[in-house]
């Protein structure tokens, strides 16, 4: 699975933390470690979940930002392609082999839609997200220009508040200027509610999705009542996928995080009040940290501080103890509380990120391990692709 790494041509603590057939002992931190066993059997349920529930998954990319993880969620997940938040991340996905890629945000930045153009004749469907209907004739001006064909989706605020048209009058407009543009197809509707994603309780999530999932189905019969019809009706995420899934209006999931599992979606609840990473989801990314300093007898030094991780979303928590607490972090430092004297120097700790997006971010490397032994190394394929 690993995307062309030449690992004899690589020196381990320089150009990468391990490579395959290391012991995880020796893996040289801070760096990302990925479950094998643990991000599989994520991937293989939500794709179940989806298939069982009639609903094609397109995996969210800005999570993780790996060609080789998106692989691994079509190969075990059945996704149908990738969402993107931006074209060079888009772009990335596109070279390394994927054949459906949508740009769920806007583009409408000349050079950017000039790009973005460009990128079917790397053999994918492209699909894009509107909002503005001057929008439209750019990118289909664009389209005619390169000789290809962009799809595009009419994005609905549904409560995010950030991107997309508030009204169905809106939305119909919209879709009929991208249906008549030349070069351009209407593909559907994003609908994403990602205001909600966090709230902990299950109630208080269900009732954003309700209003959400009413505002999209009378936009959707709106486009009906005009002949056009939605091949996407997409949104979800790993905090609403189940209320989407049962609509009756949505046929597409754009989840990302449940793959991986951060402590911050790790502390949302689900329908019995349980956390969803106690059961409905396994934690699989870890930032790997070694015990640097223990010269204050109560509290050991990590090498993983800010600049190896988000903490946008909270601090990470260690896993698997309850004997140490990971307290605060500065640039290259982080703190442990270590009341009973557990840790030793070079020790190595596993930490769940606070926000796993940003985190693997500033990362370049996974390193896939399994049953204590380094079994892949994946680049951060599109690691720092934010323009």
């Amino acid at each position: 699975m690993n995307a062309l790494v030449d690992f004899s041509k690589l020196e381990v603590g320089y150009d990468v933390p391990a490579v395959p057939g290391m012991d995880e002992a020796d893996i040289q931190t801070p760096c990302l470690v990925l479950d094998l066993d643990a991000l599989e059997r994520n991937i293989r349920k939500m794709g179940d979940y989806a298939k069982e529930h009639g609903m094609r998954h397109r995996a969210h990319g800005k999570m993780h930002k790996s060609v080789d993880v998106l692989k691994l969620q079509q190969d075990m997940g059945a996704a149908v392609g990738v969402c993107c938040q931006k074209v060079s991340e888009a772009q990335v996905f596109a070279r390394g082999g994927i054949k459906d890629v949508m740009v769920s945000n806007q583009v409408t930045e000349p050079a950017k839609i000039k790009r973005l153009a460009a990128m079917p004749k790397l053999g994918c469907r492209v699909l894009v997200c509107v909002d503005d209907p001057e929008n439209v004739k750019a990118l289909s001006d664009a389209a005619v220009a390169a000789g290809t064909e962009l799809e595009a989706l009419v994005e609905i605020d549904c409560g995010a508040g950030r991107c997309g048209v508030n009204t169905t009058q809106d939305v119909v407009n919209i879709a009929k200027l991208i249906d008549a543009a030349p070069n351009l197809k209407f593909a559907g509707i994003q609908a994403y509610q990602g205001a909600m994603q966090h709230m902990d309780l299950y109630a208080d999530r269900k009732e954003k999705l309700d209003a959400a999932i009413a505002q999209v189905a009378d936009a959707v019969t709106g486009l009906k009542s005009n002949n056009l019809e939605c091949d996407i009706v997409g949104g979800g995420g790993t905090g609403s996928y189940y209320f989407e899934s049962a609509s009756n209006v949505y046929n597409e999931l754009q989840c990302g995080s449940y793959a991986f599992m951060d402590a911050d979606y790790g502390r949302i609840l689900d329908e019995n009040g349980k956390r969803i990473d106690e059961g409905e989801w396994e934690n699989a990314l870890f930032i790997l940290t070694t015990v640097m300093s223990h010269s204050k007898a109560d509290k050991a030094i990590v090498d993983a501080g800010l600049k190896a991780q988000s903490v946008d979303s909270g601090l990470p928590f260690v896993y698997g103890r309850n004997d140490v607490e990971y307290l605060k972090c500065s640039d290259e430092h982080g703190v442990v509380a270590d009341p009973n004297g557990a840790l030793k120097v070079n020790d190595k700790l596993r930490l769940v990120p606070g926000h796993c997006d940003p985190t693997c971010n500033v990362h370049d490397w996974y390193v896939g391990v399994r049953n204590g032994k380094v079994e892949t190394v994946w680049p951060v394929s599109a690691r720092g692709k934010a323009y």
